[in-house]
């Protein structure tokens, strides 16, 4: 069975959040104190979202992104990880983290059966790195990119927020990790998440990502893979690695959405951007697997045409990247 949304869209991505605690405070993402804990009985347990998944793969959906938050900060993520590898029809499980803990959980996240590791990096400057994380160890972090590679892993994506005027004079920097790392890395436009005055100061477009770096490489296209979602891909000829940007602010990218999501607190959302969400948890407690198989249905099928994000025009309310999922 395939999902489509109603704007023709094939739907076979799930993010799904096992947490919205973390271990770091990065600037645009929560506030310095963090979220307001939810309690046991508030967040999801990992039957819950095992069900979740495993009705998502029933509908269409390949491939599983396990968020947070920073998901290696629950415990019993390792051995939820592994029954969720093991679900016919799962065609790629995939973990996003920032990568303090990995030093520690490579080779267990290995041998549970994730398949790729996106690590959350925004600078490869030890003291930048601190200001927009407030107080995270870069140290750490390289570490656990070492030990991702040597339990097996291929090299990490590293996903970079870059901003004008706090990290986007290590573009360069960071083109230079699909050389002598073979890491794919994606530039990711700031998002309006935080909410904070004057957000579009920060803003540095995809396509000055792009002309920063020709100014010192040629860039080749490189073919998107079927679960590449809006990312445009590059590569410096000879690198391992490749070079994505992915334009939410500057250019429209909702064509090419292939996802949903759902929180740690059971709240699916067709769009990040959007107001619309949906509570499972009727549907989980008690467990009713036919009724949210069609609740996800209609999920998907609801899936806005577009997030309306631009430049210099758009009001949100606030809400924390940590309790979506990214």
């Amino acid at each position: 069975m395939g999902l489509k949304d109603s704007h023709g869209r094939k739907i076979n991505y799930l993010r799904l959040s096992v947490t919205d605690r973390c271990n770091l405070r990065c600037f645009y993402c929560m506030p310095p104190e963090g979220v307001q804990d939810a309690g046991h009985s508030g967040v999801l347990s990992f039957e819950e979202l095992q069900m979740i998944a495993e009705c998502a793969v029933r509908l269409g959906i390949e491939k599983i992104r396990i968020t947070g938050g920073e998901p290696t900060v629950r415990a019993g993520l390792v051995d939820f990880l592994a029954q969720l590898s093991a679900i016919p029809g799962l065609r790629h499980l995939a973990l996003t983290t920032n990568g303090l803990l990995l030093e520690q959980m490579a080779a267990d996240l290995y041998r549970a059966g994730v398949q790729r590791l996106n690590v959350s990096l925004d600078s490869l400057n030890p003291q930048t790195f601190s200001t927009i994380t407030r107080g995270g160890d870069l140290t750490r972090v390289l570490s656990g990119l070492d030990a991702a590679v040597a339990a097996g892993f291929p090299p990490p994506k590293i996903n970079v927020v870059i901003m004008r005027g706090v990290n986007d004079g290590e573009i360069l920097d960071f083109a230079e990790l699909t050389r002598n790392r073979g890491c794919s890395v994606r530039f990711i436009e700031y998002m309006p998440v935080v909410k904070q005055e004057g957000w579009q100061r920060l803003c540095y477009s995809g396509q000055e990502v792009l002309q920063r770096i020709r100014e010192r490489h040629d860039l080749e296209t490189v073919d998107r893979g079927m679960y590449a979602g809006p990312s445009q891909d590059y590569r410096i000829p000879g690198a391992r690695g490749s070079i994505g940007i992915i334009t939410a602010v500057s250019c429209d990218f909702c064509v090419d959405c292939n996802r949903i999501r759902v929180t740690a607190r059971g709240q699916a959302k067709g769009c990040l951007f959007s107001d619309e969400k949906t509570d499972l948890l009727p549907l989980l407690r008690p467990p009713d697997r036919d009724g949210l198989c069609r609740l996800l249905q209609r999920i998907v099928a609801d899936k806005p045409e577009g997030h309306g994000i631009r430049c210099g025009a758009y009001e949100h309310r606030n809400f924390s990247m940590a309790q979506v999922g990214g």
